[in-house]
């Protein structure tokens, strides 16, 4: 789904708002999701906070494992994220 406001956002700050403009300058694409985080970084801190501790946090499963479930998943669903 492309947002312009949120897409363009040149009031962007944080580390996804860096992390968007490094991306850019090397030429290689940017994560949609990436762009949400950086607009609102107030907002979606429980959200980063949540992923993070699901992929990383204490599991019987590998963080490579739930990363790989992950990428399959969006790629059954026709999704790039």
């Amino acid at each position: 789904m492309f947002l312009p406001s949120v897409e363009n956002n040149d009031a962007a700050q944080g580390g996804y708002a860096d992390l968007i403009r490094m991306t850019r300058a090397a030429g290689a694409p940017v994560s949609q999701i990436w762009h949400l985080f950086a607009f609102k970084p107030e907002m979606t801190r429980h959200l980063e906070r949540f992923t993070q501790g699901v992929m990383r946090g204490p599991s019987p499963l590998s963080a490579g494992l739930r990363e790989l479930i992950a990428a399959y998943t969006s790629s059954r669903n026709q999704c790039p994220f």
